[in-house]
């Protein structure tokens, strides 16, 4: 297995990502938790990893923070919860979030996420209440980087946050919707996501 990755980054198109290892480019699902922490293009980041082995294809996922990948291999756990659907998740709360929804039976906040209805809702209560000690103790010591996004190519990071909420299992006309009213002012796709996930 592969615990962690570090390299230059290449490319960002979420929620895929590009590492360059040593003149390897590996291709790296990430959600946006971690797009929100992302330097510039060319930087050095170390990513934890997650490797996903299916009959048609290995598909790696990375994360920030420890916390995040525990999270996330909790929830693919879960009756019904793949990694696509954990990944969205984990792009629409934060681990801390997350925690509290469960702890407090919020159901109505889960049902936000893409791709969760009300009976993945309460499954995800049920089954993730016994393994929230799990995500206590995980230490969540991010790389505090700050975000430097270059600004050629803004133009477009409307119909990329569109594409890469699409992707996180958005309806194309929902993703539409959810960046619509937001005032652009050279904000970049990641910060575009992240309001439009805050706004939901």
């Amino acid at each position: 297995m592969i615990g962690f990755l570090r390299g230059k980054l290449v490319s960002k198109t979420p929620p895929l990502l590009i590492l360059d290892v040593q003149g390897v480019g590996y291709e790296i699902n990430a959600p946006m938790t971690t797009f929100y922490n992302l330097p510039a293009l060319g930087e050095t980041i170390q990513l934890q990893t997650h490797l996903s082995i299916r009959e048609d294809a290995h598909v790696l996922f990375g994360f920030a923070t420890e916390a995040d990948r525990v999270m996330f291999r909790l929830l693919i756990k879960v009756n019904g919860v793949g990694p696509k659907l954990a990944l969205a998740i984990l792009s629409g709360q934060s681990v801390d979030e997350f925690h509290r929804c469960i702890n407090d039976n919020d159901t109505a906040a889960l049902i936000r996420l893409p791709g969760v209805g009300k009976k993945t809702a309460e499954r995800l209560i049920v089954e993730m209440r016994d393994k929230l000690p799990q995500l206590e103790g995980v230490s969540q010591q991010a790389e505090n980087q700050s975000v430097d996004v270059p600004t050629v190519g803004r133009s477009n990071a409307k119909q990329e946050a569109i594409s890469a909420l699409c992707a996180l299992g958005y309806k194309a006309t929902e993703a539409s919707k959810m960046v619509q009213n937001i005032a652009q002012e050279d904000k970049s796709c990641e910060e575009i996501i992240r309001l439009a996930l805050q706004g939901k």
